[in-house]
């Protein structure tokens, strides 16, 4: 009974961080440029998604981030297939798909996001890095 009460407590937990987007120690110095993402970096900002194949909110996640990008002036939306990148997946600690990040103009991380972000988060975290 304390295994199931332990099991369902870390997966309500695991419910709770999924697609929260958050600042990790981790990330500090990490980054991409245009060639390691396959585009060029966003004037303000870039959202960074690792996607893979069969991933339904992958899916969900590429719509609300093209959303952004389209409203918000200097973002773009690269998306990164994690499957076909997994040097940039390991390098970037990416356990997850969907993981988004959140690049600031040089490219430096500021933000992630793993699972499948709200709208009004990404938003947020765009303030942060512009």
């Amino acid at each position: 009974m304390v295994a199931l009460a332990a099991a369902s407590g870390y997966g309500v937990l695991l419910r709770r961080r999924s697609g929260r987007v958050r600042v990790r120690g981790r990330d500090d110095g990490k980054g991409l440029d245009a060639a390691e993402l396959g585009a060029e970096l966003g004037e303000r900002a870039t959202l960074v998604q690792f996607s893979s194949a069969f991933c339904a909110p992958c899916r969900a996640t590429r719509r609300v981030l093209g959303e952004i990008a389209a409203v918000v002036p200097g973002v773009t939306h690269v998306e990164i297939d994690a499957e076909a990148h997994l040097d940039l997946v390991r390098r970037l600690d990416i356990l997850k798909t969907p993981t988004v990040l959140v690049l600031d103009a040089g490219g430096r991380v500021v933000r992630r996001a793993a699972g499948q972000p709200r709208k009004a988060d990404v938003i947020a975290a765009l303030g942060e890095a512009v």
